[in-house]
């Protein structure tokens, strides 16, 4: 079943009145099948326009549906032959950011991204896809592993930060993450970077310093969370929705900025409502991305690569 959002109770209310009809025609044997059409057409309608006009903040809520597909869902529907590389030969193997070799349409690629799980045993598990300085170092030796088999990087973010524990930053957080991003920049091989839900701060930025970085249609990425900057500016968290307009969170503000490259459409009401369909159009996305980087040589991949991130805010 659907987790409905606070400004999706209208829809609500017409999908449990859909469901009420439905069991009464199969338990009284009555012919209501012209009244559901017209309320499955009403909410169809009404789902589209609410989509079509949603607020920054009600983005991030999207973008934070518990629902929302992750990883592993991506994984599952997109790519093929995934074979999950592990530990980052220093410390340990941060679940948080996961990785290894993938197929996607017939192309071999180096898959990499945050993990955030689906229920709060796997959400545990995975730290709520918030990475840890030896998550980081993985990410760099499967780039380094990348490069030298000249495969393809995608990378796959969604995380509100870098885990912010003491522990992180006694094994060296910042660091880790300066590094990640470096590692980024100085790949000989295609990189293609998608916000799939949230992305946070130099966490996110740590696995999308890409050639090409999408954005899904209802993703956002910031440099903090909304909450986050409402509790500087303004001293209360309860100001998020301001926040959240006044950063530019959303794909639609950050395309128009030229941070980000392209917009990935999601299916009506949000990729959590279909899974599948949202992975089939990623997956589509991303193999037109990288048929336009395959023609072009390790120097001016690298030299693009820095053209456009100096270029931002220019």
């Amino acid at each position: 079943m659907i987790s409905y959002l606070d400004f999706e109770k209208p829809v609500a209310v017409l999908e449990e009145r859909i469901t009420q009809l439905r069991s009464v025609n199969a338990l009284h044997d009555v012919d209501v099948a012209s009244e559901i059409g017209r309320l499955e057409a009403k909410s169809t309608e009404l789902l589209a326009s609410t989509y079509a006009s949603l607020t920054p903040w009600q983005k991030t809520q999207v973008a934070r549906h518990p629902q929302r597909p992750h990883f592993r869902d991506y994984v599952a529907h997109a790519f093929s032959d995934f074979m999950p590389l592990g530990g980052d030969r220093l410390y340990a193997d941060d679940l948080a950011i996961m990785g290894g070799f993938a197929t996607l349409n017939g192309r071999r690629v180096m898959l990499i991204g945050h993990e955030k799980g689906n229920d709060t045993k796997s959400r545990i598990k995975h730290n709520f896809g918030m990475g840890k300085p030896e998550g980081y170092r993985k990410a760099i030796r499967l780039m380094e592993l990348a490069a030298r088999f000249g495969l393809p990087v995608v990378t796959l973010v969604d995380t509100s930060g870098a885990f912010p524990g003491i522990e992180a930053e006694e094994r060296g957080q910042a660091e880790a993450i300066a590094r990640s991003t470096e590692a980024c920049l100085a790949l000989a091989v295609p990189m293609v970077a998608v916000i799939v839900g949230e992305g946070g701060s130099g966490g996110a930025v740590a696995l999308a310093a890409a050639n090409r970085v999408l954005m899904m249609e209802h993703a956002v990425y910031s440099v903090i969370s909304p909450e986050g900057c409402a509790s500087i500016l303004w001293r209360t968290s309860e100001k998020a929705a301001d926040a959240a307009q006044a950063m530019k969170v959303t794909a639609q503000h950050l395309k128009r900025d030229n941070v980000i490259d392209r917009i990935v459409k999601e299916p009506v009401g949000g990729a959590h409502r279909d899974p599948v369909a949202a992975s089939r159009l990623l997956g589509a996305a991303l193999t037109e991305e990288l048929d336009l980087l395959a023609t072009k040589s390790g120097d001016q991949l690298i030299t693009a690569r820095e053209e456009r991130f100096l270029a931002i805010g220019g």
